[in-house]
């Protein structure tokens, strides 16, 4: 029997991509618009046509029309920056949350028996459900029946709180099941501690394993993986090597002495990882200490693009190529693999029901 089929738009590195082939899809066209990303997409999905391109300025008939009914699934996550929760919040007003509606453009046109859009938790709920009652509203006349909620990756398998709104569309009348949460959680500390303990401004974008794996979640990690890619550790500044040296694990800026506390508004700023927790949501500035909750559990350094990659359970197999700013935007934004993985397979479950 061949792989269902599925197109993901807002693709990213491709996360959902991933998780989604892990279940046995077969995803046959992708679009981003960033082309340092669709670059690494394109490096870890090499039978996937990717379209590299602004969405909005694509001529939706010609690139979709001849997908008609030959699609399975529909993927993606529209970008939402407006409904989040820096900046002011003028969603109504804001521009880029209507980019859904060219998902919503792309699944009418292609006609596919299932859909899943991931967004931030706030597309649920913002303007009092203004946007969700006109993205249900717009599915239904399409003739799609909805499922949403707010999914957190930590209870997938993910070693990270991470909350995503998931809706899942499927054509007629009846609903497709959301994941259920599994029974188990995996740890910081689960997730990284066979990487290479590198200080402050070591390390290579390609490396031999130094230590075995110690968890079931290191060894699926490495699972076909030969070498280790980007383990490379930021190189912070004296400044900030001292500030760090004070802190012991399990502490953050509380322990610092006055003349070292700094005016950062992100919360978990200059405080360590907990090994024996998930991790807080990955961020594009993983990279630095004052950004949030990213510096290693005992080594004086913020963690690697490697370690994030674990924490946003991508497999080591899995690597991101272009420039630092641009690995670490590839993997703060994606989709968690193992997550997406879980919506893939009550997809895959409906489909076989449905086949018998």
């Amino acid at each position: 029997m061949s792989k269902p089929t599925v197109i993901d738009l807002f693709a990213g590195v491709g996360g959902l991509s991933l998780g989604f082939e892990m279940c046995g899809f077969d995803v046959v066209l992708a679009n981003e618009y960033e082309e340092s990303i669709a670059r690494s997409y394109i490096f870890n999905h090499k039978e996937t046509k990717m379209i590299i391109g602004d969405i909005t300025a694509l001529n939706l008939q010609n690139t979709f029309l001849p997908y008609k009914n030959k699609i399975d699934v529909i993927i993606g996550g529209p970008p939402c920056q407006g409904f989040s929760q820096k900046g002011q919040r003028k969603s109504i007003n804001d521009e880029r949350n209507f980019l859904f509606k060219y998902f919503v453009k792309v699944v009418e046109l292609v006609s596919p028996k299932y859909f899943v859009m991931e967004n931030v938790p706030n597309l649920l709920t913002a303007e009092k459900g203004y946007f969700k009652n006109e993205i249900t509203d717009l599915f239904h006349d399409l003739g799609y029946t909805l499922n949403c909620d707010v999914l957190n990756a930590a209870d997938f398998g993910v070693p990270q709180n991470r909350k995503r709104a998931v809706i899942i569309g499927k054509k007629g009348d009846k609903k497709v099941s959301l994941p259920e949460p599994y029974n188990y959680k995996v740890t910081v500390w689960d997730a990284i501690s066979d990487l290479a303990f590198l200080n402050s401004g070591e390390g290579m974008e390609e490396q031999d394993y130094y230590f075995d794996a110690e968890s079931d979640y290191e060894r699926l990690s490495r699972k076909d993986s030969k070498k280790l890619h980007n383990h490379v550790a930021t190189n912070h500044s004296k400044i900030a090597l001292e500030r760090l040296s004070m802190i012991p694990p399990n502490s953050g800026r509380e322990v610092l002495p006055q003349n070292h506390l700094t005016k950062s508004i992100y919360s978990g700023t200059w405080t360590r990882m907990r090994k024996d927790e998930v991790s807080v949501t990955i961020t594009t500035r993983f990279d630095t200490p004052s950004s949030g909750k990213f510096t290693h559990p005992y080594l004086n350094r913020a963690i690697t693009v490697r370690e994030a990659a674990r924490i946003q359970s991508f497999p080591d197999t899995f690597v991101f190529i272009g420039n630092k700013s641009s690995q670490m935007k590839q993997v703060g934004n994606a989709v968690p693999p193992l997550l997406a993985n879980a919506i893939a397979k009550t997809i895959m479950i409906d489909m076989e029901k449905n086949n018998e």
